[in-house]
C-alpha cells in the first residue's frame, strides 16, 4: 500500500486502523523490535519507515521516506517526536494454537496501560496466547504500543472473542475470585485458559459459573481491596511458568 501523510494520520483513529488493516509504531526502541518480529514474521516485512533527517541514515530492512519536522509532527502521537516512525500491518486473528500454549482472555479490559503491561509478560514467559472480548482497547492504540514495549510483535493475538465461545473452546478454565484456591496449588497450572475481568467490573459471576470456571485467589493482607489488573496477570502468569 502507497502511504501518503494525510492517510498516515488517519491511523490514529481506530476506524480507519481496521479500515487500511495498518498501525503505527513510534520511536526507535519499538522500530528495532520491530525489525526483529520481521524476521520471524515476513508480514513485518511489509513496514515503511517515515524520518526526518535526523534518522536518514538510520540502517533499517524497511522501504524509508523523508519527511519534514512539521509532518513528522503531524504523524506523532507524543508531544516530542523521536523523528522516526513506522507503518506495520495488523496481523489477522488466528486461532491455530501451538502445541501446550496456554490462553489469556482478558474481557473488557480498558486501559492501554494495563493492556500494554500485560503483553509485555505474555511475550517475556512465551508460549501464551491473548484473547480480547468485544469492547476491550484496541491494542493497536498508540498508547498500547508503546507500553507493550515491542512485545505486541510477538504475542499472538485475537480479537474480539465473544466472552461465550470460551467454555465451548477450553476444556478447562481457570479465574481470580477471593474465595478460591490459593494461587500457589499445584491444581492452577492444568488449565488451558485463564479469564480476567474488566478493572473495575470484573467477570460477570453468572457467565463464570455457566463456563465452569475454577476459581483461585492471590493471597495478600487485605488492607486494599483489590490488585491492579496488570499485576494480577503477571503474578498468575509467573505462577504458571514457575517450576
Amino acid at each position: 500500500m502507497q502511504f501518503k501523510i494525510d492517510d498516515i494520520k488517519k491511523l490514529h483513529q481506530k476506524k480507519y486502523r481496521t479500515e487500511f488493516g495498518y498501525f503505527l509504531v513510534e520511536g526507535e526502541h519499538l522500530i528495532l523490535e520491530l525489525e526483529k518480529a520481521a524476521e520471524q514474521n515476513t508480514a513485518f516485512q511489509e513496514c515503511e519507515l517515515f524520518v526526518t533527517e535526523t534518522y536518514h541514515n538510520f540502517p533499517s530492512r524497511f522501504k524509508k521516506n523523508l519527511v519534514s519536522e512539521k509532518h513528522m509532527a503531524q504523524l506523532s502521537d507524543t508531544k516530542t517526536p523521536q523523528g522516526i516512525i513506522a507503518v506495520a500491518p495488523i496481523r489477522s486473528n488466528s486461532n491455530a494454537t501451538n502445541k501446550n500454549e496456554r490462553a489469556i482472555y482478558l474481557h473488557e479490559v480498558q486501559d492501554p496501560g494495563n493492556l500494554g503491561t500485560i503483553l509485555r509478560s505474555l511475550a517475556w514467559f512465551g508460549n501464551l496466547r491473548c484473547l480480547l472480548s468485544p469492547g476491550s482497547v484496541d491494542p493497536y492504540n498508540p498508547k498500547v504500543v508503546r507500553s507493550s514495549m515491542g512485545a505486541i510483535f510477538h504475542v499472538p493475538m485475537e480479537l474480539d472473542v465473544p466472552l461465550e465461545s470460551i467454555a465451548p473452546r477450553f476444556k478447562s478454565i481457570a479465574t481470580l475470585d477471593m474465595n478460591g484456591k490459593v494461587l500457589s496449588d499445584s491444581s492452577f497450572k492444568q488449565f488451558d485458559c485463564y479469564v480476567f475481568g474488566n478493572e473495575a467490573r470484573g467477570v460477570p459471576r453468572e457467565d463464570l459459573q455457566t463456563m465452569h470456571a475454577q476459581p483461585f485467589t492471590i493471597s495478600g493482607c487485605g488492607a486494599i481491596e483489590s490488585l491492579n489488573l496488570a499485576s494480577a496477570v503477571n503474578m498468575c502468569v509467573y505462577e504458571l511458568m514457575r517450576k
